[in-house]
């Protein structure tokens, strides 16, 4: 059974009960993505490491030559 199929199945029994219908599939998304990162940034600083750059720092290591020793 596909999302859309169980939503339209909710939809029905919720109309029978007399019960408001439940959100369409995708309608909190955007939310959850927001309240997921903001999550994760709380236990980064929890945990005692920087909250942003990260990524920057992680590219610039790839990205910057490293210094050899001409031993």
């Amino acid at each position: 059974m596909s999302i859309t199929q169980h939503h339209l199945l909710d939809a029905h029994r919720a109309w029978q009960h007399g019960e408001a219908p439940p959100p369409a599939p995708g309608t909190h998304d955007q939310k959850v993505v927001l309240d997921w990162r903001e999550y994760r940034r709380f236990r980064t600083v929890v945990a005692g490491r920087p909250a942003h750059g990260r990524i920057r720092q992680a590219l610039g290591r790839r990205l910057r030559p490293r210094a050899r020793s001409t031993s």
